[in-house]
Formats: C-alpha cells, structure tokens, sequence
C-alpha cells in the first residue's frame, strides 16, 4: 500500500522491518528465557523487558535510518555517491545515539518517580 502509494523507493525502506524485527524480538525473548530457566528461575518477565528494549531500539534506529534517507535523497544527484553514503552514514549513526541518549535521562527519571509514589 505505502509503495503504491508513495512509490516503490518509499515502498522499499518498509520490507524489511516488518520481516525482521518480530524474529529477533521472539529470538532474545527466547534466549533470556532460555538463560533464566537454566539456573531455575522463571524468565518471562526478564525476556519479554529485553524484546522490550529491542524494540525501542528499533525504533529510534528507525529514525535514523528516515534521516538517512532524506539526507540521501536531497544530497545524491549533486554529489559522489560514496561521499553522500559516507556521510550519511555518519549522520545516522549520530541522529540514533542522540535519541537514545535523549531517552536515557527520561527513562531514569520515570524510573525514580514511581519508586517515590510506591
């Protein structure tokens, strides 16, 4: 729907989430699960917050990866294309760790606030 809609380029940057994000979520759930139950704990709860953060992850990689291709896409018939993808992989890279680093403090404050409310 997005390609016929957006064309097959826009179309393209949604395959291969949808195609790989569920089974790595369901291989760390797994292997977390795995990791607990061997030394006879219950490793539902551990598997499921680590798919969890996978996912955040994901997300704000995601992101990234928007940023990417815009830069890509303004910047590729004006310039040499290794230059272009050297650069932008470099702006990718920095967009996400910004994010993540952005949400860290976040996390860490929810994290107390519900402490003090208990």
């Amino acid at each position: 729907m997005i390609a016929d809609k957006y064309g097959r380029g826009v179309g393209g940057l949604f395959l291969a989430f949808p195609a790989i994000f569920p089974a790595s979520a369901t291989l760390l759930e797994n292997q977390q699960k795995e990791k607990k139950e061997k030394v006879g704990l219950h490793g539902t709860i551990r598997g499921r917050k680590v798919a969890g953060v996978d996912a955040a992850g994901a997300a704000m990689g995601s992101i990234g990866l928007m940023v990417f291709a815009g830069v890509v896409w303004q910047l590729l018939s004006g310039h040499a294309p290794w230059l272009v993808l050297l650069g932008v992989t470099v702006i990718w890279f920095a967009v996400s760790v910004a994010i993540w680093r952005a949400r860290s403090p976040l996390v860490h404050w929810s994290k107390r606030k519900k402490r003090r409310e208990l």
